[in-house]
């Protein structure tokens, strides 16, 4: 089955454009494909930094015939209807059509054929329609082409269309269509340096294997693979370590066609910034990685660069050109960091009355004290020395006005940590400035120190409660504060490190400093309250917990606990999982179920304890005698928070009542009776609520 072979070849991709684009390239015309009836057996697309190529292999030669069958008007209808019909569907005369007997009447049947074309034919068609719709995030246009102006917007200067189109055995077509003055062909071309000329291509391995002699490596994957390889063969060589970062591997690795890594070197004076700070600098401004000391761990005066080229001297003039621009980087950060250490954190925060942190919630300043207030109610909950909680929230904000922060954002936090540890404040407090901030995503580490746990807690709670009082709350896909993020944090650093503390009244503290108040602020707490519900479920579902398990605690009432309630939605996923478990929520189910429809239909609830003097079978008696004992022995362990205790004692209900259900005839013909068994049902949903509302879970 024939091949087909795409490549728009363009001047310079940007790195971070380039995965996706070549993604939608293989979806847009893969789907297309399909679209049209041409099943394909695989694709796959790559991009370098001067084109995105496509080869998709066994596509059909040409699409299916089709034929379908178009009903149309009844025997007998005006012939305004049967003209009409007959256009439609091509026939010449009635003659052509079948007559299909149907219990409203007889009705003409036409048979309409439309014959499949070649697969070339429509691959001319679809793909320029796909270059002209391109979906980039940023596109340009750009001079007149033939006398005329140009009409294609594409992400840079697009020169050639390189499609081919044919089988294995034999020597493909070109699939020919135009866009913007394109023509299409089977010319590429290769590095734009070492191998500029042109090159023919006839189908993807002709076409890959041809590009690597003209010194360009077609797959991005490959690139990172060459650039890794050797950047840890030439670190490891001079006894040294390449300091990993996949991230800057990525973009590295779309910057170039021919990766050939070399080491540089800077003065070693710079090496007293902090290695963070060394990392951005060459990071962000030469897209280049450090390296470091495997005995120390500590940066040494090394980076590794990714050239583009094979230069004649060795790379001694890129190397050099790179020491260049790196040292007066360097130099301007080492000033930036000398600088900023000659002022005290303390003495930078007048300055942030001057900043407005949100036009309703106030400045930088008033937040800041909101923070340091919220830190000193909390340390003692989570045995962090108030003193120190209060100093750490002071000053945790500080970096934000120093000159390597405004520099390098990635570092704030950080660079307080240095300078907090600079002008000699207790250890706990400098990693208090650092570690606020965490954890900043589901992967990012919780911090375990008492007093950076309740800067954190208090930064990150302080920020729910302010966006919740002014009616900022997320909405669908959007999040512009980030507030789920920050409630995903108060969960972890809670959960992560076993505290106790009560949501709602934190959260009730932190909405008592503010300056402004909502219109409803009682019910705020609650609110916010359901909203950790939904963020825990998000992450007990990603870590393979059911989520309706949740609902099923929350459903109780009161619980702002958040460690009790992951504890019990533990526990209650294990006896779920047991014989026991499944049984006993059928039948509470089943309990529930009975209970519904005779409420509904008597218009009333059966509350209050049954009559044991109505009990006529023993299997009445047995359930009675077990849920007294199961509701006594599972609120005396839920008590004691042993949850494990509780669903044990829960599965002492099982027996009893599959007897119940199995022997006893609830809606007895003796209204007592039936309205003492369904006050008896009612005794399993309140027995079984002292651990969860079965009614919630799922079955």
């Amino acid at each position: 089955m024939p091949d087909l072979l795409l490549e728009l070849f363009s001047e310079e991709i940007p790195a971070r454009m380039q995965a996706k684009a070549a993604d939608d390239l293989r979806r847009m015309v893969t789907d297309k494909l399909v679209a049209e009836g041409l099943v394909y057996e695989g694709a796959k697309a790559f991009a370098t930094p001067r084109r995105l190529a496509l080869t998709v292999h066994g596509i059909p030669a040409r699409q299916p015939d089709l034929k379908t069958e178009r009903r149309g008007p009844k025997v007998g209808a005006p012939d305004a209807a049967v003209q009409g019909f007959l256009k439609a569907t091509g026939l010449k005369s009635l003659d052509e059509a079948k007559i299909q007997r149907d219990p409203k009447g007889d009705f003409y049947i036409g048979l309409i054929e439309k014959p499949g074309r070649d697969a070339i034919d429509v691959l001319a068609e679809i793909l320029p329609v796909i270059i002209r719709t391109f979906p980039w995030p940023k596109s340009m246009r750009w001079g007149a082409r033939s006398g005329k102006p140009g009409s294609l917007s594409w992400v840079r200067p697009l020169h050639a269309i390189t499609a081919t189109f044919g089988p294995e055995t034999e020597e493909p077509d070109i699939v020919k269509f135009e866009v913007d003055g394109i023509e299409t062909g089977q010319t590429t071309y290769g590095h734009r340096f070492m191998a500029p000329s042109a090159i023919s291509v006839r189908r993807f391995e002709d076409y890959e294997a041809k590009l690597k002699a003209a010194k360009v490596i077609l797959d991005p994957q490959a690139r990172k693979d060459i650039i890794f390889a050797d950047a840890k063969e030439l670190t490891f060589a001079q006894g040294f370590e390449l300091v990993e970062d996949q991230v800057l591997l990525d973009e590295v690795s779309g910057l170039v066609e021919w990766p050939v890594v070399m080491m540089g070197s800077f003065e070693e004076e710079y090496l007293a910034i902090p290695d963070e700070v060394i990392r951005a600098t060459i990071r962000n401004n030469q897209k280049c990685f450090v390296v470091k000391d495997p005995k120390t761990g500590k940066l040494t005066n090394k980076f590794v660069l990714t050239a583009n080229i094979e230069a004649t001297d060795g790379g001694k003039v890129i190397v050099s050109g790179n020491e260049r621009v790196i040292r007066p980087r360097l130099s301007d950060a080492k000033f930036f960091y000398e600088t900023d250490l000659k002022t005290k954190l303390e003495d930078r925060l007048p300055k942030f009355e001057q900043i407005v942190f949100h036009e309703k919630l106030g400045t930088q300043a008033a937040r800041i004290t909101r923070i340091e207030r919220l830190a000193a109610e909390i340390a003692p909950l989570v045995g962090a020395d108030v003193a120190k909680a209060t100093r750490a929230a002071h000053l945790a904000k500080a970096d934000l006005l120093t000159e390597v922060v405004g520099e390098f954002p990635e570092v704030q936090g950080l660079m307080g940590k240095y300078y907090a540890l600079a002008q000699g404040e207790d250890a706990s407090v400098a990693a208090a400035c650092e570690e606020h901030y965490k954890p900043q995503g589901p992967a990012d580490y919780v911090p375990t120190d008492p007093v950076s746990v309740a800067v954190a807690l208090a930064d990150k709670i302080d920020t729910l409660v302010g966006f919740w009082a002014i009616d900022e709350k997320p909405t669908g896909s959007k999040d512009p504060y980030a507030l789920r993020r920050a409630a995903l944090g108060v969960i972890r650093l809670i959960a992560e490190n076993a505290l106790r503390l009560s949501l709602m009244k934190v959260a009730a503290s932190a909405l008592a400093g503010l300056s402004v108040k909502p219109a409803d602020a009682q019910k705020l707490p609650s609110d916010l309250l359901a909203f950790f519900a939904d963020r825990l479920k998000v992450q007990l579902r990603e870590q393979g917990a059911r989520h309706d398990l949740v609902d099923a605690v929350f459903a109780l009432g009161g619980q702002d606990d958040l460690l009790m309630i992951v504890r019990r939605v533990e526990a209650l996923g294990k006896f779920l999982d047991s014989d026991d478990g499944k049984n006993l929520l059928a039948g509470t189910k089943r309990a529930s179920n009975i209970l519904s429809i005779e409420e509904k239909k008597d218009k009333r609830t059966f509350d209050g304890a049954p009559d044991a003097a109505l009990y006529s079978l023993a299997e009445e008696k047995a359930l009675a005698k077990a849920i007294g004992e199961v509701k006594a022995e599972a609120s005396a362990a839920v008590a004691k928070e042993d949850f494990a205790a509780a669903m044990s004692a829960m599965a002492k209900l099982r027996p009893p009542v599959d007897a119940f259900f199995d022997k006893v005839r609830v809606n007895d013909d003796d209204a007592k009776v039936r309205e003492n068994r369904l006050k008896l049902l009612n005794e399993i949903r309140s027995a079984t609520r002292a651990v969860a509302d079965f009614s919630k879970i799922q079955d």
